[in-house]
């Protein structure tokens, strides 16, 4: 049934939505920097793939998408604030970001950090003075997205992450660490996150753990390949950095080819956890294919 589904027309209308919300609840203010900066890397484009799973597993759930659109939003200013200080000089050092300059380049390195906890502290006040829904999926919320970015989360992952930088002695179970908790756990967030705006049951919350723990694995197998495969018209920002910073990948690891099937199965296996919901999983189901098959 996925594929009779016109993923890229569901793609484009929940991008343009938040597209939209996004402009509207981020306008202009006092001091005009910083807002222009938070502007400038939260409205520089991109797949908008984690706000949409935010608002896919709403539906999913029996909600009104529209109701998790302040989530949404506040996922992805989450995700900017991630982007602006990973291509800081003192992390990844990148200069470019979604084919622009990255924050720091445009605005200095003080300005970028500042814009990214500016991203990160509204995120949250947009979730709890937005959000149409009972206060206990609210505050639900809240604990799930700060927990992802946490040093339980995301920061725990960006700081392993670069502890292994040239390390001879790195695992793949350490890589795994890396990227369930760098990558994986905003994806697995923005899933749930969505199905709590909903009231989605214990039930339907463990079956999306595990689709988003699977989509979020594979995801960043596609990326480790992209950075070997792709050119940075394509991806946007630079490539090969991973082989530049002696990182561990998957590709290194298992080979380009091996690490393209082991992603297409975990997209498989994401499919079929979701089964139960029958048609109404159809759209995520097809994001499922969408991770692994993107080129950026």
């Amino acid at each position: 049934m996925a594929q009779t589904f016109d993923l890229t027309a569901y793609l484009d209308r929940y991008r343009q939505e938040v597209e939209t919300a996004l402009d509207a609840y981020l306008p202009m203010g006092y001091p005009p920097k910083i807002y222009e900066a938070m502007r400038y890397s939260l409205l520089a484009g991109g797949k908008r793939l984690r706000p949409i799973l935010v608002l896919a597993s709403c539906e999913l759930c029996g909600g009104v998408p529209q109701t998790a659109m302040p989530t949404a939003c506040a996922v992805e200013m989450i995700h900017t604030m991630s982007l602006i200080h990973d291509d800081l000089p003192a992390m990844d050092n990148d200069d470019y970001r979604r084919g622009k300059l990255t924050n720091h380049k445009v605005y200095g390195e003080d300005i970028a950090i500042l814009a990214g906890d500016g991203l990160l502290a509204y995120a949250f006040e947009l979730i709890a003075a937005r959000t149409e829904a009972p206060p206990d999926r609210v505050v639900k919320v809240i604990e799930l997205l700060a927990r992802s970015v946490s040093a339980a989360g995301l920061v725990g992952g960006q700081v392993v992450d670069l502890e292994m930088e040239g390390n001879p002695e790195a695992t793949e179970a350490m890589l795994d660490y890396i990227h369930q908790h760098k990558t994986a756990a905003l994806l697995e967030a923005s899933v749930l996150a969505g199905a709590i705006v909903a009231g989605a049951g214990a039930e339907e919350l463990e079956l999306l753990r595990q689709y988003s723990q699977n989509i979020g694995l594979a995801f960043q197998i596609i990326d480790d390949i992209l950075d070997i495969t792709s050119t940075q018209a394509e991806l946007g920002k630079s490539v090969g950095k991973d082989e530049k910073a002696q990182k561990l990948t998957y590709p290194k690891l298992w080979g380009i080819e091996v690490s393209q099937s082991k992603a297409q199965k975990l997209a498989a296996e994401a499919q079929q956890i979701l089964q139960r919901f029958n048609d109404r999983a159809i759209p995520l189901q097809a994001l499922a294919d969408y991770i692994v098959a993107r080129t950026n």
